[in-house]
């Protein structure tokens, strides 16, 4: 016996080599990985920042010149400005740029005289000339006027048809490039020219910045101790050459340096895989092979024996779970062939209960007939007492033709004779033969025609079964009701090719635990029922290809419902 000619052992090692080559392999192909998705979530968090960055810019500086274009066209503030009267100009100014916020806030009048300033940032006459200089040449009416400690962003709005101008800005300085830092995990500097007009940083080198904002696409560059990775973002819509820029950086050393220790840990981890799943695979190869013997061992025996419904062996929790499946399977084959067996043997004796049945049938009906003739000689008496005899003798041979008539009707094949049909005449003939029979509970019809190619004889007896079991059950309750109910009989379209026949009445119900049993043969909670009527009503529905159910509640009522298709094909239904 060598080493490999075990299967425990084969299993053991093959599934020892294959976890040490898996782990070493996963283990190098995740640290890169995990490195290399780093880099990517970097960038890409760089490239959102860096949008971040523009929208902040873009919206803020919008909503101020939608606020300004609103405020330009108020009737309260063009006409403060057409008085050209700085005094009456400035209160109002004031109010307006506190209503907004905006950090610059000028009126203009004519030949470019400034009536009002308000807001924090200050502007002197020479500045607002520049300012409408070139916002008068730019596209969108707006530019970057850098100021110490940041840039002001303003848009000139005309007022009265271009005679006088409206001057609203809002500053992006350090207290913003802290905002937007907190918002975009990034430090951000605003880069005006050759300077750097506000940073999110405490402290750092102009020059560095300052290179870094003529870079085209994303940079790295390092400041102190730390190096990082940026992306200039143009300020302005016109991209122009000399137009302010916002940097965006992000920490590579910051961003980065979880990885080593994260090295370290999947190192740690996969060693000790490696030494569980070793372990796991031997005990693997161990509760392969016993199961497996125990299994074979439970098949010889049942094929020596024949015996299928014998016990399967024992699984413990640790075995295989591909064994596991491999004996529940097998129990269930062989469970399933049992049941198979005692299925065919019950067949077998129930198809010889039928045909004696049918022969106990026939016997019993022809002493009926002697009888029943006797009784008619015996209403001929002159005694009371015969009389009444004889009467009881009529209704007993009676009640014992009807259950020899059905037993012959469920235990033979049912021939139909399938023609076209309408449901709701059928349905208005055994309302009428119902009523006749018993005629002190009211039948109402509720149909559409419904024109069918079915067996309609068949049905009609059915509907006539189910009319008289929901009488009974209405008259039961009458005794206990103000008034006997009537019962209502439905035909309406079920979908588009089946049709349906509803039967409910208000009787007394049938209890939870007979329902289940009310289409079975000889089941009946009535007094001098036969328990067959319900049965060979299925068999003729389901012979015509339809269902039969049944729903109902103790004291409320039942509902019988018959679907039936447009177009019933030949059929016999077997007892």
């Amino acid at each position: 016996m060598t080493l490999l000619s075990s299967l425990t052992n084969r299993i053991f090692l093959a599934s020892a080599v294959l976890v040490i080559a898996s782990m070493g392999v996963a283990i190098y192909v995740v640290n890169v990985s995990v490195a290399d998705q780093a880099e990517k979530d970097l960038r890409s968090g760089l490239s959102e920042a860096a949008a971040l960055v523009d929208q902040f810019s873009r919206t803020q500086f919008n909503d101020f010149v939608v606020k300004g274009s609103l405020i330009a066209d108020l009737p309260v503030l063009k006409g403060a400005a057409a008085t050209e009267d700085p005094p009456t100009v400035r209160p109002i100014a004031r109010d307006y740029q506190t209503m907004i916020g905006a950090d610059a806030f000028v009126v203009v009048g004519e030949h470019d005289r400034v009536l009002a300033q308000a807001g924090r940032i200050a502007l002197d006459d020479a500045a607002v000339k520049s300012i409408l200089a070139a916002c008068r040449t730019s596209r969108d009416n707006s530019y970057f006027w850098p100021f110490v400690g940041g840039l002001l962003h303003v848009a000139a709005i005309q007022m009265d048809a271009g005679l006088r101008t409206l001057i609203v800005g809002v500053s992006l300085d350090r207290e913003a490039a802290l905002a937007i830092k907190g918002a975009t995990n990034s430090e951000i500097a605003f880069v005006s020219g050759r300077q750097v007009v506000a940073t999110s940083f405490a402290s750092v080198p102009v020059d560095v910045l300052v290179r870094a904002a003529s870079s085209e696409d994303v940079f790295t560059v390092g400041i102190g101790n730390d190096e990082y990775v940026g992306r200039a973002q143009r300020l302005d819509r016109d991209g122009a050459r000399g137009a302010p820029i916002a940097l965006v950086l992000r920490s590579r050393s910051e961003h980065m340096k979880f990885l080593p220790r994260l090295h370290r840990n999947i190192a740690l981890t996969g060693a000790v895989a490696v030494l569980i799943a070793t372990f796991v695979g031997y005990l693997v190869a161990r509760t392969v092979t016993r199961p497996l013997r125990a299994l074979s061992g439970a098949m010889g025996e049942m094929a020596v024996t024949g015996n299928l419904a014998g016990t399967p062996p024992s699984l413990g929790r640790w075995d295989d779970e591909d064994v596991r499946l491999v004996a529940t399977t097998f129990h269930r084959l062989t469970a399933a062939l049992d049941g198979f067996q005692r299925e065919a043997s019950i067949r077998e004796r129930l198809s010889s209960l039928g045909r004696l049945s049918t022969v106990v049938a026939h016997e019993i009906r022809n002493p009926l007939m002697i009888i029943k003739s006797a009784a008619r000689k015996l209403r001929r008496h002159e005694s009371a007492e015969v009389l009444e005899a004889a009467s009881s003798i009529d209704e007993e041979v009676a009640r014992l033709n009807g259950v020899v008539t059905g037993v012959l009707d469920f235990a033979r094949p049912i021939a139909f004779d399938i023609g076209p049909a309408d449901l709701a005449v059928v349905a208005a003939d055994a309302a009428q033969a119902a009523r006749a029979a018993d005629g002190d509970v009211a039948i109402e019809l509720d149909t559409v025609p419904a024109p069918v190619t079915t067996d309609a004889e068949r049905l009609r007896s059915v509907l006539i079964n189910v009319l008289s079991n929901a009488q009974h059950a209405t008259r039961a309750r009458s005794a206990t009701a103000e008034r006997c109910s009537a019962v209502h009989v439905s035909v309406r379209p079920a979908d588009g090719r089946r049709w349906r026949i509803e039967v409910v009445d208000q009787g007394i119900g049938i209890s939870p635990e007979d329902l289940p049993r009310i289409f079975d043969p000889f089941f009946t909670t009535r007094r001098g029922g036969s328990g067959l009527g319900l049965a060979i009503a299925r068999n003729i529905i389901e012979g015509l290809g339809g269902t039969m159910t049944a729903d109902s509640r103790v004291g409320e009522g039942t509902r019988i419902a018959i679907e039936l298709p447009g177009r019933s094909g030949k059929a016999e239904a077997r007892a």
